[in-house]
């Protein structure tokens, strides 16, 4: 049998560290995030996103395209932080007494796999000792983004609140990921209807923050958010490449449970939600509708759409209570 000692040099020879906590004394060990694992660049600052800890806002808005940033800190009254890495552009600033981080995530649920993971690193892991920290932070996270509409009653330039998100990308099959029985049920709903998890990756869907949606109920439709793994092929469209589910806009857009139907779809949401759950964070993605699949139209001027969706959305997010 090994002394208390000889354990405790065996778990810091493994990584570990040592992490002392409580009244009476007693000791647990807390895992020492290796160099590798989470990269911390010459600045003090997370790699992809360079961002530092003290440089993230507890309120964080997300959008795809970087020169959307700008469009929405023009909005600020104070822009503090400017930062650049690759397609991970931030800034954070205040409007009042709301600190918000708006930050570029570039397009597709891989791109939020880094987004979402260093996010919550800033808050949540000590970078100097390399371990969670014993209490936590939640973010309020928001995309603000582009769509394609899935229904005829949801007409191009139309704002769209994500009651769920319904991945059909894989990303979170990754992750030990537990979904509630409401979701499951929706889900399998889902894959009976569709028969779609018979042809792609297994389907999973996660809620929204009901505390942020209530926020967002007037001027916006809801519905199930879909979240597709590409642009072209994995959302129903056919330039030169024929499909091996041609049925997919059909079997979506008819798609229904209960007072639950699928609204719209799109890249991102899906993992924004289910990372979220996971990180213990807030998250609610809203789109502004640029193309509506069924009736064929696309946005007279998505740049003007989706500038109408940023001052809608800043004005209520400045008065949700953090």
């Amino acid at each position: 049998m090994q002394h208390s000692s000889e354990i405790a040099g065996l778990i810091l020879h493994r990584g570990c560290q040592p992490h002392f906590a409580g009244a009476c004394g007693a000791h647990f060990y807390m895992q020492r995030i290796a160099e590798s694992e989470l990269i911390i660049n010459s600045r003090g600052a997370i790699y992809h996103i360079d961002l530092r800890p003290e440089e993230l806002a507890g309120t964080v808005i997300t959008v795809g395209d970087p020169d959307r940033v700008p469009m929405v800190s023009k909005h600020f009254d104070a822009v503090e932080v400017q930062r650049q890495h690759r397609e991970f552009v931030s800034h954070t600033g205040r409007i009042g007494n709301k600190r918000i981080t708006v930050i570029s995530t570039g397009i597709g649920t891989d791109n939020i796999d880094i987004v979402l993971n260093e996010l919550d690193a800033l808050v949540n892991i000590d970078f100097d000792t390399r371990t969670e920290k014993a209490e936590k932070q939640s973010l309020h996270i928001i995309r603000l983004g582009t769509c394609g509409g899935l229904q005829a009653d949801i007409p191009v330039d139309s704002w769209v609140a994500g009651t769920h998100g319904l991945g059909i990308d894989n990303l979170l099959n990754y992750y030990a990921f537990d979904q509630s029985e409401e979701e499951n049920h929706l889900l399998q709903q889902f894959m009976s209807q569709t028969q779609l998890d018979s042809q792609f990756a297994r389907p999973y869907l996660a809620a929204c923050s009901v505390n942020l949606l209530k926020h967002f109920a007037e001027g916006y439709h809801q519905g199930i958010t879909v979240t597709c793994p590409g642009f072209y092929g994995p959302q129903g469209r056919v330039l030169r490449l024929g499909l091996r589910h041609p049925g997919l806009i059909d079997a979506l857009t008819h798609f229904s449970a209960g007072n639950h139907r699928i609204a719209n779809f799109e890249m991102e949401t899906s993992a924004i939600y289910g990372l979220g759950r996971l990180l213990g964070h807030q998250c609610l993605s809203l789109n502004v509708v640029v193309a509506n699949r069924i009736s064929k139209t696309f946005s007279p001027d998505g740049n003007a759409a989706v500038a109408r969706l940023i001052e809608n959305a800043l004005e209520r997010i400045a008065h949700i209570r953090s």
